[in-house]
């Protein structure tokens, strides 16, 4: 989703464990992020504000894996108290018992989709969706509006990029091929494959990094392609000929959750009630380009029309995308990845 700055376990431990000026342990949490441009952006809307708020140190490190919070966690030597990971991470964690029960009594969720509330984690702090981008100079008045139509090769000829991942592309497939958003779970595997191999003739790239498909909108190297919202945003507001469209969008999201064992298990409930209230998630959209989990936010007022246009979890945004659903793929990737990479080499 985003570029993570990858921390050594022994990094974070350190950086959690040393105590700076007067504050004991218990009147600090620490919270782990991917790291750069989502780090700083949700440091500023929320983690320095909550500091303030609760009179608490909130520690900010980075972490790159579910793998860096389960060796701490099978440890017994836990230095992060909150942890914002990828929706799929949260779930294989849950499934390996890596996480505390959350606390729904502390913990308001009622703003964030309930499909997405769970026993041990949450969705937040934010949703980045994968989208449909083009060049706006090659298609003018009439550019691709559907997964349909980037398929759709003699209409819309061009170059054309997908991500090299099964993740969301057996979904953009399925819906090319006519599934409406609501009906895609579970997915039809083999009808999203066959559906890929109609257009992989036509996929100059394959991108396997967010930096790189920003590139290939920027330059034009490309005529169309699945990309990031943020990514695309960027490259757009920096002056690249394009534009995206969020209609048949697959939302992903982040996840919280407080690692087993965590020394400050009851603020770190506290510190996720108030990642995801309405009023501090509101201050988000005007930072970066990945929108608020609780849809609260959008009435607080503090959210401008404007930047409610350009937010992909808006109502209006909202409405038009389909949410990954993480569970399936959790259960499901480690069978689908061989399938995917063989494709490739097809």
């Amino acid at each position: 989703m985003r570029v993570r700055l990858i921390a050594s376990v022994a990094t974070i431990a350190f950086s959690a464990l040393v105590a700076v000026g007067p504050v004991r342990a218990a009147d600090s949490v620490t919270v782990a992020t991917y790291g750069g441009a989502w780090a700083k952006a949700l440091s500023e809307a929320e983690l320095q504000p909550i500091s303030k708020q609760m009179g608490i140190e909130v520690k900010e490190v980075t972490v790159s894996s579910l793998n860096e919070v389960k060796v701490q966690v099978d440890a017994g030597a836990v230095a992060i108290d909150v942890a914002d990971l990828g929706a799929q991470d949260c779930q294989l964690g849950a499934d390996q018992n890596l996480w505390e029960p959350l606390d729904y009594k502390v913990i308001d969720a009622s703003g964030v989709d309930q499909k997405l509330v769970k026993p041990s984690w949450v969705a937040g702090p934010s949703y980045y969706s994968t989208v449909l981008a083009w060049n706006t100079e090659k298609y003018g008045d009439n550019p691709p509006k559907s997964w349909a139509d980037f398929w759709n090769v003699e209409k819309f000829p061009g170059n054309r990029a997908l991500q090299n991942s099964p993740y969301a592309n057996l979904e953009i497939a399925l819906m090319a091929d006519g599934v409406k958003p609501a009906d895609l779970y579970p997915l039809d595997v083999e009808r999203a494959f066959k559906k890929l191999r109609e257009i992989k003739p036509h996929i100059t790239v394959w991108w396997t990094n967010g930096g790189q498909s920003a590139q290939l909108l920027n330059d034009g190297e490309v005529d169309m392609e699945s990309i990031w919202n943020g990514r695309a945003s960027t490259v757009i507001k920096a002056g690249a000929k394009a534009a995206l469209t969020f209609n048949e969008g697959l939302l992903g999201v982040d996840c919280l959750v407080v690692p087993k064992g965590s020394k400050n298990k009851d603020l770190a409930m506290k510190v996720i009630n108030l990642i995801l209230s309405a009023d501090l998630q509101a201050n988000l959209p005007a930072l970066i380009e990945y929108g608020p989990v609780n849809s609260k936010a959008f009435d607080t007022g503090k959210i401008t029309p404007e930047l409610a246009a350009a937010t992909n979890s808006s109502p209006e945004n909202y409405k038009l995308q389909v949410t990954l659903d993480d569970e399936w793929w959790g259960k499901n990737l480690p069978k689908i990845q061989p399938m995917w990479d063989a494709f490739i080499q097809e």
